[in-house]
């Protein structure tokens, strides 16, 4: 099996593997010994909760406000 490189530089993965990889959207990619190795990134609830916050302008120093402001009730 073939991937393709393109001028861009990206690859085209043939149709065997990306049927294979169903949901996935990010590949992890690290290089050992000149071979690439390319592990799918499963995206866990809490990601998914952390977008959400992102989308909505929620930083980090929020919730550490919000928890501090909690424990001191």
């Amino acid at each position: 099996m073939r991937a393709k490189m393109t001028k861009p530089n990206q690859i085209i993965l043939p149709d065997e593997v990306a049927l294979g990889l169903h949901g996935v959207e990010y590949l992890d990619i690290e290089e050992k010994d000149g071979c690439l190795v390319l592990t799918p990134v499963v995206h866990t609830e809490a990601d998914k909760v952390r977008e959400e916050l992102g989308r909505r302008g929620i930083t980090q120093k929020d919730i550490d406000d919000a928890i501090r402001w909690a424990r001191e009730q």
